[in-house]
């Protein structure tokens, strides 16, 4: 008896790993043969890179350069040649990189930007598991009750 259940354990071995990979390739297939594409036929990934700012953040800048004595002339909204030249000029008074492009330290300084932008790396986003909650205990409790009453702490 025991022989025979030993047998039934090899042999069941020897295919499940056979059946689990056949099963893993036929997915990997069916994913790379999936389109990435949404209803209006578009690519749903996202785009890599930094987005163009709009002709009113144009606006907004060629002001604030203007305001530095750095622009000349009315805000259009074009990153024209007097823009460049302009954001080379306001870089070189603040002792930044004179390339005329738009960069995280000159719109601080510009008084557009962030606090934190070009003083340090991104941090992390934070994400909550089932393995960050405590899993028995009083605090689990609490946790548990607020979560299912609807209350985020």
């Amino acid at each position: 008896m025991h022989l025979i259940l030993l047998s039934l354990l090899v042999v069941g071995l020897g295919v499940l790993p056979c059946l689990s990979s056949a099963q893993t390739t036929a997915k990997k297939k069916a994913n790379s043969s999936s389109s990435h594409k949404s209803k209006s036929g578009k690519s749903s990934r996202r785009q890599v890179g930094q987005k163009a700012p709009t002709a009113q953040r144009i606006s907004e800048i060629q002001q604030a350069l203007a305001k530095n004595g750095a622009y000349e002339g009315a805000p259009n909204g074009k990153w024209d040649a007097s823009t460049v030249e302009a954001m080379k000029k306001f870089q070189v008074a603040h002792g930044l990189n004179p390339s005329g492009k738009l960069d995280a330290r000159t719109l601080q300084q510009l008084g557009l930007g962030s606090q934190t932008a070009g003083v340090a790396p991104p941090t992390a986003a934070i994400r909550i598991s089932s393995t960050n909650v405590p899993q028995s205990g009083p605090q689990a409790d609490t946790i548990s009750s607020n979560y299912k009453a609807g209350s985020k702490q």
